[in-house]
């Protein structure tokens, strides 16, 4: 099989700009596609299982435009006393969400899942951080707003940004999770789905 732009051995399911920050420090070629799915789940759905699932539907959302392809799709949310936080959208309620998180610990899961679109065969991961957030006012939290604008971030913040210094402690395994695709998993995911990773030899004879 040749791979072409218009049929990419790899393709990210998002148009975040952070996780094709991410995707970048992989060093593979991708395309990227816009996911169009349902994104509703049950109310009883667990964190763990609803990130797995929109991952998933993220992944199967474009397929058909690349029925050649490696699909990544990823999903996270950011939990609180058992509520979903949804993303803020206005400066006023990130300040007043990134209250109800101070002094507390609330878990952030990211899923990523790596969908074969020839084979329909799917391979996904989970990650969980607890993350625990100093105390802060009012006044610091709307400076912080103002200067990392995460209108569009789960939890409120922007963790590779200025939001690391909200927090006094996380907990967990793969940093990039945080920011929304875990890296060390998905270069594993793409690893048993065929695509080599390691970097290739450089070539010093012409230089």
């Amino acid at each position: 099989m040749t791979f072409t732009a218009e049929s990419p051995r790899i393709v990210l399911a998002s148009t975040s700009r952070h996780r094709r920050m991410l995707m970048d420090r992989l060093g593979v070629a991708y395309a990227v596609a816009a996911p169009r799915c349902d994104e509703l789940l049950r109310e009883d759905t667990h964190p763990r299982e609803g990130t797995r699932e929109l991952s998933r539907r993220k992944a199967q959302s474009v397929r058909e435009g690349y029925p050649q392809s490696l699909i990544v799709g990823s999903d996270q949310m950011a939990v609180l006393d058992g509520e979903i936080l949804s993303k803020p959208g206005t400066p006023r309620r990130a300040e007043d969400q990134l209250l109800r998180l101070a002094k507390r610990t609330h878990e952030l899961w990211t899923s990523v899942c790596v969908l074969d679109a020839r084979t329909g065969r799917g391979l996904t991961h989970t990650e969980l951080w607890r993350m625990t957030m100093r105390p802060l006012g009012r006044e610091e939290v709307r400076d912080y707003v103002q200067a990392d604008e995460p209108l569009d971030c789960t939890g409120s913040y922007r963790y590779e940004g200025r939001g690391a210094r909200l927090f006094e402690r996380v907990e967990g395994t793969d940093p990039t999770a945080i920011t929304g695709l875990p890296l060390l998993a998905l270069a594993g995911l793409l690893g048993e789905l065929g695509v080599p990773l390691t970097p290739r030899k450089l070539d010093t004879t012409m230089m």
